[in-house]
């Protein structure tokens, strides 16, 4: 039987980072929603197509369309055989009652859901802490890579900037936002004794570690 993972954390906690390290260490198949929209949209699939038309009114992609490009996915060959981490989905209950019929398809588990938990004002000081430079695009960030000249390009002396969505009240709205919507599905996997909740404040290597001991001792 396949093991499988959901991943959840809000913008800033170190998602993508901990998701690449578990599944390579895990050798999980990383399913990215993200990724699965922009291959069916680029291959221009009936489901692509579908979501297309959703997305160019500005509209949300219905579960039902997001749900099958998720089975599609995960039917295939090296799912089925080494199992995946899902990175972005689900994203709501309901998804979430969409993935356990999906998986009971496919004769997979669900290991866990690791919840790498950040207080929000680390987070805002975390995303609204980054500057780029308009010349290079190199990144910058004002707490653990600052330049060294304030608002200076290491390189080339450009004057640096924030984006749109690096500003404080941008990233705050964003989080609360996540907050808001993940809310519930985090309450759905806790009461079904799949949710593990761990300390993103760490650093990187230590989330790893507590993630991947967390992980193993599941798989067993």
């Amino acid at each position: 039987m396949a093991n499988f993972i959901v991943l959840l954390g809000p913008p800033g906690a170190g998602k993508g980072t901990q998701a690449e390290i578990l599944s390579k260490e895990m050798n999980l198949v990383h399913v990215s929603t993200g990724d699965i929209f922009r291959e069916n949209l680029k291959n221009e699939t009936e489901l692509g197509l579908l979501a297309k038309g959703y997305m160019s009114k500005g509209e949300l992609v219905p579960d039902d369309v997001t749900n099958a490009m998720v089975k599609d996915r995960l039917d295939r060959d090296d799912c089925r055989a080494q199992g995946a981490l899902l990175d972005g989905y689900p994203r709501t209950p309901d998804q979430a009652a969409a993935l356990g019929e999906m998986l009971r398809e496919i004769s997979g588990k669900l290991l866990c859901v690791p919840y790498i938990a950040v207080p929000a004002e680390v987070l805002v000081e975390r995303l609204s802490g980054r500057w780029t430079c308009p010349v290079c695009s190199t990144p910058y960030h004002m707490v653990s890579k600052p330049p060294k000249v304030a608002g200076k390009c290491d390189h080339d002396g450009a004057e640096l900037y924030q984006r749109d969505d690096d500003k404080p009240e941008t990233v705050k709205n964003r989080i609360d936002v996540y907050m808001k919507n993940t809310a519930p599905l985090i309450e759905y996997y806790r009461q079904q004794g799949l949710l593990a909740e761990l300390d993103g404040t760490q650093d990187i290597a230590a989330v790893s570690k507590e993630m991947l001991s967390l992980v193993r001792g599941r798989a067993q």
